[in-house]
Parts: structure tokens; C-alpha cells; sequence
């Protein structure tokens, strides 16, 4: 079988989130024959606007967005929590990738999500809400790969989330179903 592409989409622009270096970890724990790959560009992506969402004339980062999802066998989303919800730019980048509507990049493509907040909570509702428009957008979330770390603010503020042996084993985990939920729908 070929490679496995994961395009990890991150809902933390900020260069040193706790989110991106989960993302980063995440990257690390590939099984051989896996890849994942960061992308970058979310934030160049002006808000979704069908006036400007025309054949020919989407613009530049939104139809880069919109490649990388379609050459993807597989994404996984890395979402801080905001105000008890997703990201706008991860919102943002669902939606470009959710369209043309019923014929999006995201139609059909397996899908998990990692959900991290400062808070107990875990980002369960940004988690929530980002699997609604996956959904929505006609993904196939991985609900089994589903990972939340709370209380981030001091789990990880010496330690970087590669560093700790149970955040790895947790990633590896949601990187394998997620793998394997490609290979299901590829036997499909």
C-alpha cells in the first residue's frame, strides 16, 4: 500500500501554542507508512465569502487550502478552545474546504480531532463543535480517535507534549485509527 497522508490543520496561530506543539508531537508518533504534514496558511485565508468564492477567482491560500485537503487521505484538526468553541480560522478553514458544496475536499475524508484547553474541560465544546462541521462539511469523523487534554496551561508550560510519555501514547493512538479508518475506506 502507499504512503498515508494526515494533513494536520491547527487552530492555533500563535508559533509556540500548546496546540501546535501537540500537533508537532503528533507528527513524530507516524507508524512507518504514515505521514504527517502541518499545514501552514490558515491564517492567510480571508473569511469564507461566496462573492469571492468563484470558479477561477478563489483566492490564492483558499484554493492552496483546498489542494492540500483534496491530495490528503486523512485530516486531523488541533483545536485550542476560544470562548467556549472552535477557532475562526479553523472554522474558516473547514468551510473553504467544505466547498464547492456537496463536492468539498473534505467529502468523505476521514477525519479526528485533539481538543486542548487551560481549563478541566479539555476543549470538549471547541471538540464538539469542530466534529459538527466536519460532519456538516461530510467528513467521516473517527470518533474513536477522539483525544482531549485539559489543565494544558501547566501540564505542558516545561514540558513539551513530545517529552511526555503518556501525551505520545495518546497521539500515536489517534494517529493509528486514524490511519486505519483510511485503510477502511480504501477496502470500502
Amino acid at each position: 500500500m502507499s504512503q498515508t497522508r494526515i494533513l494536520v490543520l491547527v487552530g492555533s496561530l500563535r508559533a509556540a501554542s500548546i496546540n501546535r506543539r501537540l500537533a508537532e508531537a503528533a507528527v513524530k508518533t507516524a507508524p512507518e507508512g504514515v505521514e504527517l504534514s502541518l499545514y501552514e496558511g490558515l491564517g492567510d485565508i480571508p473569511f469564507y465569502n461566496e462573492d469571492i468564492d468563484v470558479e477561477g477567482k478563489v483566492p490564492a491560500a483558499a484554493q492552496a487550502l483546498r489542494d492540500a485537503v483534496a491530495a490528503a487521505d486523512a485530516v486531523l484538526l488541533v483545536t485550542p478552545e476560544y470562548n467556549g468553541t472552535l477557532p475562526a480560522v479553523l472554522k474558516n478553514g473547514i468551510d473553504w474546504a467544505s466547498r464547492p458544496y456537496g463536492a468539498g475536499a473534505l467529502k468523505g475524508l476521514p477525519a479526528a480531532v485533539i481538543s486542548a484547553s487551560i481549563s478541566a474541560n479539555a476543549g470538549k465544546w471547541s471538540h464538539d463543535d469542530a466534529v459538527k462541521a466536519l460532519g456538516v462539511a461530510g467528513s467521516g469523523v473517527v470518533k474513536d480517535a477522539s483525544l482531549h487534554f485539559g489543565t494544558i496551561g501547566s501540564r505542558f508550560v516545561e514540558t513539551h507534549p513530545a517529552d511526555d510519555a503518556e501525551a505520545i501514547t495518546q497521539l500515536a493512538a489517534t494517529v493509528r485509527q486514524l490511519a486505519e479508518a483510511v485503510k477502511v475506506r480504501a477496502n470500502a
